[in-house]
């Protein structure tokens, strides 16, 4: 039987390996941190208030810019309105994206709106417990500032307020603004136009008890966010440069083990596996997004991340299992169950969350699962048993890694016993299972740590004369380590060409004469 390529290969070669691998993990932090931009950007919005004076809802005049040319009617606040009989109903909130003189462009990606109210506080018109919003939105685009507006989707939605006033409500303190939270309003999968224009209409109706109770909204405020054009080119630059790299070394790895004279075992199996999902992540597929408006390339993306952590935490789960060293055959699939199903299980819940998302939003970008009680609870119950789905996935993982520990110290009082060949299988088992084990948490250490960074600190650092992106070399790095992971695992963990069977039949040759030595000296 053949042993791995890390059992047979040498100190020094091994360290060479390690050396290259980091020296490209440095490089992957370096590309993000020195050359990649900020992974997104926010651009903040100020509804403009403008009156629908025709009160018609004709095409050729339903849509209302804020500024511009053929810039609508406007008001600057609701007091102008009451004095010029303008009811609520007329008014729609208008707002243009991006700001004047500038254009959106696909390597944009993706274009995520989140909303707040301006609401002030009065004592007649309060806000009430429970209070929802009702919206009457439009999402028009154009590519030329001299074509007409052309609707890209229409929806009347409902967002749930919640809002705080942290002063005491009394008259003396009327006007002054509630604390409300960020609402989800709008999610777009593809920037593939020049400008998009939004028109908010908030309808009254006190008969059905429509936008009753929300307080007195004074403004909306909109905050745009985009991803950079120059790190969407880094990214894919990256991407279209490790998937020569990972295919290459994964069908030279298939190749050595289809060399073998025996069937490929399940550990070798689970190895190819996981580097066909790392190869699903890397096709740079996201090229073409940038010449067609693919609105499904989020929920692609998070499809494909998907199955690359599933095949990933059924590895390390397999893994454990093969180098438990108790004489069990485990080479099938279906011995796993227990442990694979959590995984396969959590997985189906957090994709059938994520189609109840943004699947959704292919059609309608202004959905959100979170705007309703049902949806919410709906959502919250995906993610507690996918939780959960994890933490017992967490208790096998540790209790398997356990056993084999134990299982090792066991076996080292007895090594110095064993034939030579039968103690070097076992040596290899024990140092490549270490081996993996120290690589495996210092990658998981730096996935954290690094996601901590990112959180904590203002996005950029200043070193010297060079500003290092802390949130792209983390995108980066962390893309980048995941890929030099599953590389060094199909590179060190292939057949190698040393056999064991070379060295017992040696040493078998060297017991013969140790025997036939002392009949010959009688």
């Amino acid at each position: 039987m053949a042993g791995a390529i890390i059992e047979n290969m040498s100190t020094k070669k091994l360290v060479i390996v390690g050396v290259i691998l980091l020296l490209f993990q440095a490089f992957s932090f370096m590309v993000g941190g020195l050359i990649a931009p900020s992974p997104t950007t926010a651009v903040h919005y100020l509804a403009t208030k403008c009156v629908d004076t025709v009160k018609t809802h004709h095409k050729d005049s339903k849509w209302f810019m804020p500024w511009g040319p053929d810039q609508c009617s406007k008001i600057r606040d609701f007091d102008e309105a009451t004095a010029k009989r303008i009811e609520a109903n007329n008014i729609v909130f208008a707002v243009h994206i991006p700001l004047p003189n500038r254009e959106m462009s696909p390597w944009f990606q993706f274009m995520l709106v989140i909303l707040q109210f301006d609401i002030a506080f009065k004592m007649q018109n309060q806000i009430e417990d429970g209070s929802l919003v009702t919206m009457d939105v439009g999402l028009a685009y154009r590519d030329s500032t001299l074509s007409e507006w052309t609707e890209m989707a229409h929806s009347t939605e409902h967002r749930k307020l919640s809002c705080n006033f942290t002063a005491t409500m009394t008259y003396e303190n009327e006007g002054r603004y509630y604390e409300c939270d960020l609402l989800p309003f709008m999610e777009v999968g593809s920037v593939a136009h020049k400008y998009y224009l939004l028109n908010i209409r908030l309808p009254v109706n006190e008969r059905k008890k429509v936008n009753i109770g929300i307080g007195e909204i004074k403004d909306i405020r909109l905050v745009s966010i985009h991803q950079n054009g120059g790190f969407t080119k880094v990214w894919f630059a990256m991407k279209t440069f490790l998937t020569p790299s990972v295919l290459i070394i994964m069908i030279w790895y298939w190749r050595r083990i289809t060399q073998m004279t025996r069937p490929p075992v399940l550990l070798e199996k689970i190895i190819f596996a996981l580097g066909i999902s790392m190869t699903f992540i890397n096709i740079p597929v996201e090229w073409f997004s940038v010449g067609f408006n693919w609105t499904w390339m989020l929920l692609f993306g998070d499809i494909r991340q998907g199955i690359f952590y599933a095949m990933l935490l059924s590895f390390w789960i397999i893994f454990c299992g093969e180098h438990l060293m108790d004489q069990t055959e485990r080479n099938h699939f279906s011995v796993y169950w227990k442990q694979v199903g959590p995984i396969v299980f959590g997985s189906f819940c957090l994709f059938i969350f994520d189609m109840c998302e943004r699947g959704v939003q292919l059609k309608n970008p202004f959905y959100s699962i979170w705007a309703s009680d049902v949806g919410t609870e709906l959502a919250m119950a995906f993610i507690i048993v996918a939780g959960i789905c994890a933490c017992l996935y967490f208790l096998f993982l540790c209790f398997m890694v356990f056993q084999v520990f134990r299982n090792i110290s066991g076996k080292r009082s007895s090594l110095p016993a064993m034939t030579k060949a039968r103690r070097l299988h076992y040596e290899g088992l024990i140092f490549r299972f270490k081996f993996l084990m120290l690589v495996t948490l210092a990658c998981a250490a730096m996935t954290v740590i690094f996601f901590i960074i990112s959180q904590v600190n203002e996005g950029h650092w200043h070193w010297g004369g060079y500003t290092v992106q802390v949130n792209s070399a983390f995108f980066t790095g962390i893309y980048g380590m995941w890929n030099l992971y599953v590389f060094a695992l199909m590179f060190l963990y292939a057949p190698s060409h040393k056999r064991y069977g070379d060295e017992q039949s040696s040493e078998r040759k060297c017991q013969k004469r140790e025997t036939t030595a002392p009949v010959q000296k009688l």
